[in-house]
């Protein structure tokens, strides 16, 4: 948990949350294991990567998996990149990691 922990950054609107998107996977999953040279978070994502769909999708998955209004998580770098980095605004950096270990111990 620690590891992973390192891939949330807390700031003054919520937590940025590095992640690691494949988009066109066959399912989507969020979160999706975790690369440690990377530092990230995966989330795969069946929408393709043209005209921004990856990167809705993603925010919708973080949004449902967070429980938080996609209106609160915006992709803040990476719009081009596999590797992108996600504001959750509102939701601190204990909040976050709480919610995303959870949920990866259920699966």
């Amino acid at each position: 948990m620690s590891m992973m922990a390192d891939v949330l950054l807390e700031d003054r609107k919520g937590t940025i949350l590095l992640i690691e998107v494949t988009a066109g996977a066959k399912s989507d999953l969020f979160p999706a294991g975790y690369n440690e040279w990377r530092n990230a978070i995966g989330c795969r994502v069946t929408a393709p990567a043209v005209h921004g769909k990856a990167n809705k999708a993603v925010i919708g998955i973080i949004s449902s998996t967070i429980g938080v209004p996609s209106s609160a998580v915006s992709v803040i770098a990476g719009l081009t990149s596999s590797q992108k980095k996600v504001r959750i605004e509102g939701v601190t950096k204990a909040q976050l990691a709480g919610l995303l270990f959870s949920e990866r111990d259920r699966k």
